[in-house]
């Protein structure tokens, strides 16, 4: 265990069959880091099924956390920070392992946080200089970035980035949901649990392979819709079912006021169906609205849920460190 009087930096970065990429990963990685006495790699092998982990062993990595099989990238991200904060990691770095990151970037990721302006850092890249993505693509990181900023309150102009440094005390306050991955969900709860969170420009090298999350064009923009309705659903319930039930109480509404104009004036009888199907959309907004209620209510019982989380965390971290002391 390190003194007390040491900052201990942990790079961690989450992999899935990535032996091509892996050692030039890890041998680009700094090993002093203004700000820290300490310089550590942990690296979470998702289940591969190639040498990913034999590489991470002869490249001499001080931690190795191995799944059975894939959990996907979120499950990785979360593993690996629980681990880091065991070792005693002060600041959490993560990075991916194909390199697309440039590892000198990673003084002026932790920056903020050794200066104490910020807890989280998220890496911002050059996007309309990178060649290797589409115009689709880059539109819809735009996209998602924005809403992510509508929806947290913060100002992270590249949210899907997954080059970004945590303190200790905020990589023990969130949780990933989700499964696909952690890049958007982290900020959301940064912004809701009022964490200091700011972005700093970093460099990026040429994309050596395709990515392992985006399938095609396609698919990208299928799982980017659903991350953006999952956000919202999860962390803007009531605002999100307010909007969806007022979609259907409007139309409704003005059916219902038609109805009665005309059978006011002596017309109604031919008009019972649009009686019928401004009932079926007023009925319908009712369900919604109340389903936004229970669903603020349950997002209410899951913050209370993190809290006992980030307690119970905090509580075997110290009792594992008391025991390796």
């Amino acid at each position: 265990m390190t003194s007390p009087e040491s900052r201990k930096l942990i790079i961690q970065v989450p992999c899935y069959n990535e032996e091509e990429s892996l050692r030039a990963t890890l041998q680009a990685l700094p090993r002093s880091v203004s700000g820290f006495d300490i310089v550590e790699i942990l690296v979470i092998d998702d289940g591969s099924r190639d040498a990913t982990a034999k590489i991470a062993r002869e490249c001499g990595v001080e931690h190795l956390v191995s799944f059975g099989h894939n959990q996907g990238l979120a499950k990785a991200f979360m593993a690996g920070v629980e681990a880091s904060l065991i070792a005693g990691a002060d600041v959490i770095v993560n990075t991916d392992a194909d390199n697309q990151y440039a590892a000198s970037s990673i003084e002026d990721l932790v920056r903020p946080i050794v200066d104490g302006t910020a807890q989280i850092v998220v890496g911002a890249r050059p996007i309309a200089e990178v060649r290797e993505f589409s115009f689709l693509k880059k539109l819809l990181q735009w996209i998602g970035s924005a809403v992510v900023r509508l929806a947290s309150g913060t100002q992270v102009p590249d949210a899907p980035s997954g080059f970004r440094a945590f303190h200790r005390d905020a990589a023990m306050r969130f949780y990933v949901f989700g499964n696909y991955t952690y890049t958007l969900e982290t900020i959301i709860q940064a912004g809701r649990k009022n964490i200091p969170i700011t972005s700093v420009p970093i460099r990026v090298n040429p994309v050596a392979r395709p990515s392992r999350l985006v399938k095609s064009s396609a698919s990208y923009v299928y799982r980017s819709v659903l991350s953006i309705l999952r956000i919202f659903v999860l962390y803007k319930p009531l605002r999100f079912f307010l909007v969806a039930g007022t979609v259907f109480l409007v139309p409704g509404t003005a059916l219902g006021i038609r109805f009665i104009y005309l059978y006011v004036t002596g017309d109604g009888s031919g008009h019972v169906q649009s009686l019928i199907l401004a009932a079926v959309l007023i009925l319908t907004a009712i369900i919604v609205y109340a389903v936004g209620l229970l669903s603020d209510l349950t997002a209410a019982n899951r913050a209370l849920l993190e809290d006992v989380r980030m307690r119970m965390l905090r509580r075997e971290i110290l009792h594992r460190q008391g025991r390796q002391a």
